[in-house]
Order: structure tokens, then C-alpha cells, then sequence
């Protein structure tokens, strides 16, 4: 009950920081809109939320670009806490946020802030489930943890290029393997460089997304060279570290079993 009680009063205090610090935005003037003021705030209040669709994506995006010009450190400080409250607690949507750093920073600066962010927020969500979650995670999810429990012993010699394959080929979803890796007692050197190596091909692929998106205007844009040769390396990068990892792993790793939910197909198959 204590583990539940510290992670829920942990929550409750950076929903709070996040809130205030979207809430309290310094004053600017909105795109197409002359002036400033508490006009403004409460436009600028109500599209700072995270998005669901494409749509809000790109309003979002052609907002919190317009504002960063006058306000970069702002800017980067809320998209930095927005990103790390949703990894930290395993909450689902870091693909937008990927495209919303892309569309607000571009497409190098935005990769290096989501590989970063990726990263940090799930060394915390490691930390968060080693802290307060391991018996519940075990209650919870028990087929899937004896699962991932046999594989990693069976991978034990690979283990950091078992963590690699998992990332590259999602079999369980990037938010369980945060929570479940300290049951596991995957060393933290080698949960840290498997997040943050196993998903530079997804948050590129995420990030160069956003990045087209925010320059295109009609649909002429879709098809310019351009546009076409970025789609082409987006391509490219999720399919070549995908292969290295696939043919590394039939001759070095026993993945056997293992469906793309986690479970095992034995269990599926009765």
C-alpha cells in the first residue's frame, strides 16, 4: 500500500509542476493574432494539451514554433517536461510528441532531444517501477514477466543485443519493458544503452515525420523531390538496423516463443 501511496503522490506532484507550467505561459502574441495579453494566454492555454490526432498536432506545432522565437527557453523547458511526465509514468503517445519535436525543433535537434528524452524518461520509469512497482508488476502481468524472465535467462550471455532486438521488434510494448526490466534485474548501464541505441530508428522515423509534416502546405509539397528523398531515408533507417538486428539475432539469440505482445505462443495456441 506504501509503494502505491509514493507512486501516486509522486504523480499528483508533477501533474501539478506541469500544469502550473503550462498554465503560466510569459506573455506573446499568437500567430496572426496583432497584440497581446490575457486574450492571447487563454488561446494559448487552451491549445497547450497533448495531442491526439494530426490535427491538433500541427496546431500545436504552428503555435509553440510562433512562440518560440520570442520564448525558446520557455519552449523547450515545457516540451522537455511534457515528454519526460508522459515516459516517466508509462503513459502511451510519445509517437506525437516524437513528430512534435521534429515540427517545433527540426529534424536534427529533434532527434537528438528525443533520443535524450526517450532515454532519460524511461531510465526514470525503471527507477519509479524498481521503487514502488515490482510485486505489482509481478500481480498484474505474471505470464508475461515468467516469460521475458525465461528469455533473459536464456540470453543471458547476449543480453544487451537481446534488449536491442526487443526495441527494434516490439514483441512487448516499450512501456512494459521500462516497468519490467528492474523484476528482471537488467543491469542499469545496459537498460540505458539499450533504450538509448534501440530506439533511434523509431524516434527518427517519428521525428523526421513531424519535421515533413510542418513544411507541408498543399499536396504539390508531398510529392516534390524533396519530400520524396526524406521518405526514402525515413525508409531506409527503419529497415537496415532492423535486418542487422534480425540476422544477429537467428544465429545468437533464442527468441522463440514470443509473439508481438509479449506472450507465449504455446500459451496461445491451447
Amino acid at each position: 500500500m506504501r509503494s502505491v501511496a509514493g507512486l501516486a503522490a509522486i504523480l499528483a506532484a508533477a501533474s501539478v509542476y506541469l500544469y502550473l507550467l503550462s498554465a503560466h505561459l510569459p506573455p506573446g502574441a499568437m500567430p496572426g493574432r496583432p497584440g497581446s495579453g490575457a486574450g492571447d494566454e487563454g488561446v494559448l492555454e487552451y491549445r497547450l494539451k497533448f495531442p491526439s490526432d494530426l490535427d491538433e498536432l500541427r496546431e500545436l506545432a504552428e503555435t509553440l514554433r510562433f512562440y518560440k522565437r520570442q520564448h525558446h527557453g520557455y519552449v523547450l523547458l515545457l516540451f522537455c517536461s511534457a515528454y519526460l511526465y508522459k515516459q516517466s509514468f508509462a503513459i502511451p503517445g510519445s509517437s506525437f510528441l516524437n513528430m512534435l519535436a521534429g515540427a517545433i525543433f527540426g529534424p536534427w535537434e529533434g532527434l537528438v532531444l528525443a533520443c535524450l528524452l526517450t532515454t532519460t524518461g524511461s531510465t526514470f520509469c525503471f527507477l519509479l517501477a524498481a521503487a514502488f512497482g515490482k510485486q505489482h508488476v509481478i500481480q498484474l502481468f505474471p505470464e508475461k514477466v515468467a516469460l521475458l524472465q525465461r528469455k533473459v535467462e536464456e540470453n543471458s550471455s547476449s543480453l544487451f543485443f537481446f534488449l536491442l532486438f526487443l526495441r527494434f521488434f516490439p514483441m512487448t510494448p516499450n512501456w512494459f519493458l521500462n516497468i519490467t526490466c528492474p523484476v528482471l534485474n537488467i543491469p542499469m548501464p545496459i537498460f540505458f544503452f539499450s533504450v538509448l541505441i534501440g530506439l533511434i530508428p523509431y524516434n527518427f522515423i517519428c521525428v523526421r515525420t513531424g519535421s515533413i509534416l510542418s513544411e507541408i502546405s498543399t499536396l504539390d509539397d508531398i510529392f516534390s523531390w524533396g519530400t520524396l528523398a526524406q521518405l526514402l531515408a525515413i525508409a531506409l533507417m527503419a529497415l537496415v538496423p532492423g535486418a542487422l538486428i534480425k540476422r544477429y539475432s537467428k544465429a545468437h539469440l533464442k527468441v522463440d516463443g514470443m509473439d508481438s505482445n509479449g506472450h507465449s505462443q504455446d500459451q496461445k495456441s491451447r
